[in-house]
């Protein structure tokens, strides 16, 4: 009733670009402390419900104590914040960062003012801890004797091995990328996500408390997964929806078209690896760069493109241009489907002028040059059907159809599900979709003592639900080594 929301600023887009650096700023004490206390505290809070409404995540998805911390946030408890906030989130300098934050979009405030901007309070409660020495290696007392093969190491991954660390079990994290983290480390940029400040540096405590990481290990590949089977006790399978969707028109294999984590991956890799001077990356330099989708994914492309100094940038979305505020059915507690610019576009914008984003646009097909490299696309707008009538969802529009130049084409379109060699040499069965069939909350396989979770079990979504899905898998997989559990 008597404060405004505030957010800390960002750097300056035209500056940003200019590096690979976070480009969040941050907020002082005093301003958090006030943003803390817009919390109400409710009666009934929906911020932290974690439940799926029209297929959408409303509230925190691993049920975070966000009234609680943000009140100790307002009265300067910071550790007792942080202690809370640890309760259920393993890695909330990630969350903190990269996490879409639905506990805002079901924010009882947010009825009728601003909602709490609780992801930014979450974030300053775990880089204080980091930064005040209270985030230390906490090695289990005890041993149990049980070994488990936690295959990936995204949120998933992490979050399972961490929970059954925790238990006394003797973990192995097995990695096919030569660093840990999974997306969390090659599939989003480092403005958004640092790799060495943030990423390893929890790696770094994981292993500092017992967790043994194997890396440039595929299994499956380079190592058999029969041998998992006889070499622990159990396996958590982790290893995510990485099977991209492709967009099978004509010249879709010309050079320069590029699936988007291919995109992604190379480049932070290189910036990694040598700062970009290996030149072993899909460079967007000089060129006309056209991304195709209009997720995370795709901001991530944009972004990552405006820092190789592209020449043009566009973004094209098949589905229509969100309203700027709920429509009648969409309303709260739901994810507010609402028209927002993301850091990317904010960036384009500021070089370019505008959004570079283009909506209800259909790609029909890619252009050659004489050299059999992709020179432009040709699109049409479509007009969507609301009655939902007929064969098609949409009507393509005619005397719409245009050509936009490009010499780089990225797609970003989702994932359609797990790859299928594991699954295979070990008889998981799938789900219809393809993912690992095993039920929420109890992720157990038809296969005895395998069990599986995160994207390759509930198909592409957000780190907060593979954070939830690890913690629970390793809850059930204690559960089955030992015959009870205290895990959450």
């Amino acid at each position: 009733m008597e404060l405004e929301r505030e957010l800390p600023g960002d750097r300056d887009p035209l500056e940003r670009i200019a590096d690979w650096g976070e480009f969040h700023d941050h907020m002082p004490e005093s301003k958090l402390r006030q943003q803390g206390s817009r919390c109400m505290d409710c009666g009934v809070p929906f911020c932290h419900t974690g439940t799926l409404i029209g297929g959408m995540a409303s509230g925190c998805p691993i049920n975070n104590l966000i009234p609680e911390w943000n009140d100790l946030v307002y009265r300067g408890l910071w550790r007792e914040a942080l202690e809370r906030l640890h309760k259920t989130n393993n890695f909330p300098e990630f969350t903190g960062r990269v996490c879409p934050a639905p506990c805002e979009g079901s924010c009882v405030l947010g009825i009728n003012d601003p909602a709490v901007t609780i992801k930014h309070i979450e974030n300053a409660i775990v880089d204080r801890g980091f930064d005040e020495g209270w985030i230390v290696p906490e090695p289990p007392g005890r041993r149990t004797g049980k070994k488990v093969a936690v295959v990936g190491s995204g949120p998933a991954g992490l979050s399972c091995a961490a929970q059954l660390n925790r238990a006394g079990h003797r973990v192995t994290v097995y990695e096919r990328d030569d660093r840990i983290g999974g997306l969390l480390m090659y599939g989003i940029p480092n403005m958004k996500l640092d790799k060495q400040k943030v990423v390893q540096r929890r790696v770094d405590l994981l292993a500092a408390e017992g967790i043994t990481f194997v890396t440039s290990t595929e299994i499956g590949k380079d190592l058999p997964a029969a041998q998992l089977m006889r070499e622990f006790d159990a396996v958590v399978l982790c290893g995510g929806a990485t099977k991209p969707r492709d967009l099978p028109v004509p010249g879709r294999e010309l050079e320069g078209i590029h699936m988007a984590m291919d995109f992604l991956r190379a480049n932070t890799k290189s910036l990694l690896d040598s700062e970009h001077t290996d030149g072993n990356y899909i460079s967007a330099a000089e060129k006309d760069v056209i991304v195709i989708g209009g997720g995370d994914t795709g901001t991530d492309c944009v972004g990552t493109s405006m820092r190789h100094g592209c020449r043009s940038l566009n973004q094209f979305e098949i589905l229509p241009r969100p309203p700027e505020a709920r429509a009648a059915d969409n309303p709260w507690p739901e994810w507010p489907k609402i028209y927002l610019m993301d850091y990317g576009q904010e960036e384009a914008a500021a070089k370019f002028g505008g959004d570079p984003r283009s909506y209800c646009l259909m790609t029909k097909g890619f252009v050659a040059d004489a050299q059999g490299e992709v020179s432009a696309l040709r699109t049409v707008e479509i007009e969507w059907n609301k009655g939902g009538n007929g064969s098609s969802p949409f009507n393509e529009l005619p005397g719409t159809e245009k050509e936009w130049p490009a010499q780089l084409v990225l797609l970003a379109m989702g994932f359609l599900g797990p790859e299928d060699t594991v699954l295979d040499q070990l008889d998981v069965e799938r789900d219809q979709r393809s993912n690992a069939k095993a039920e929420h909350e109890v992720y157990t396989t038809n296969v005895d003592g395998v069990f599986a979770a995160g994207d390759m079990r509930r198909g592409q979504s957000l780190i907060v639900w593979a954070i939830n899905e690890g913690r629970g898998a390793a809850r059930e997989c204690d559960r089955w080594l030992m015959g009870e559990t205290t895990l959450p």
